[in-house]
């Protein structure tokens, strides 16, 4: 399988044109002998005993098909694309290659979607094989041994390699010449797996979900449908790669906001242990400042308080001082008299 981000943009197609149609030869149906009743809504007339198909229906119905393929991608869904008839066989292939999805070219086994497990069961042996030739384990057995396993690997390489990578149920099938391949379109009914089908006029279109009325004989026209619907399958793989880009981009400014908010809290929690830690008595260089100047405050005030008392001690000394000299004056004053 080739990988979507190898793929050049040439490789998507863009929307079919009416004279792309014709020149494919997309219009010309089946014998009128051979058809199918159910698909006379989507004949425009007949010519020398062919069927010629409204290429009208089919360019509108083309691309509602598309749309669905597209959808089927962008959630990221695959499509199988089957056509096991010599004349589909390449387009399929090519097809399925450009949008990297999955195939079935030479033949569809029973039970591929409805015993799936036993199918994987088979691809995981086939992986198997290839990995123990890879590794030289080829050149221990006989000639003969070493040939029955060489016929092996590409026996199931035939019947799996395009399916190979397929690990679950695909989202859609693409199916050329649904009467051909009944088997599968049994399969996907009853698993409930939407069919996209290039019908020609032989073919019940009511066992198909998306039918695309066309040619499904000429090569050319297997060629320009297959490759319209690998187109809108790459168009579908593109918006999820924008979607999820975007997503990513998005996821990554959230986690850079994140950061900037811890870092906020972080130093919205220093600030709440400060504030916590002045309410709490815990003093700060601030509050031990103005403690340290309250102290001397108050050492001041009270040796001021000191020496006001010492001054007025010492006049209070004196004062007595004087009215006890004053009677002791008087107390000669009467002697002497």
């Amino acid at each position: 399988m080739v990988s979507t981000t190898e793929k050049n943009d040439s490789a998507v197609q863009e929307s079919v044109s009416m004279k792309a149609l014709l020149e494919a030869g997309v219009h010309f149906g089946h014998q009128t002998q051979r058809w199918h009743p159910r698909m006379k809504q989507y004949i425009f007339t007949q010519r020398n005993g062919i069927h010629i198909i409204d290429l009208q229906q089919t360019l509108g119905l083309l691309e509602d098909a598309c749309k669905f393929i597209s959808k089927i991608a962008e959630e990221g869904k695959s499509i199988l694309f089957v056509g096991t008839k010599r004349q589909a066989q390449d387009a399929v292939q090519h097809a399925a290659n450009n949008s990297d999805m999955f195939f079935v070219s030479h033949r569809w086994l029973g039970g591929m979607l409805t015993n799936f497990p036993t199918i994987q069961g088979r691809i995981d042996h086939l992986v198997r094989l290839e990995e123990r030739k890879a590794k030289g384990g080829f050149s221990l057995l006989t000639k003969k041994e070493a040939l029955k396993l060489e016929d092996e690997i590409q026996r199931l390489t035939r019947n799996f390699g395009g399916v190979k990578e397929m690990t679950k149920l695909p989202g859609a099938l693409f199916i050329v010449d649904i009467a051909r391949e009944k088997i599968a379109v049994a399969e996907a009914r009853r698993m409930g797996i939407p069919i996209v089908a290039l019908v020609d006029t032989d073919g019940d279109p009511e066992l198909v979900d998306y039918v695309i009325p066309g040619n499904d004989d000429a090569i050319r026209s297997i060629g320009l449908i297959a490759g319209r619907i690998a187109s809108a399958a790459l168009e579908g793989f593109g918006i999820r790669a924008q979607e999820q880009a975007a997503l990513a981009e998005q996821i990554e400014t959230e986690n850079a906001s994140g950061k900037d908010d811890e870092y906020v809290t972080a130093a919205s929690g220093e600030t709440d242990t400060n504030s916590e830690a002045v309410s709490l008595g815990t003093p700060t260089a601030e509050v031990q400042e103005q403690e340290v100047i309250s102290d001397n405050e108050v050492s001041d005030t009270v040796e001021n308080n000191i020496e006001t008392q010492t001054d007025s001690a010492s006049i209070a000394d004196n004062s007595e001082t004087e009215v006890v000299g004053t009677d002791n004056g008087r107390e000669s004053e009467e002697e002497t008299a």
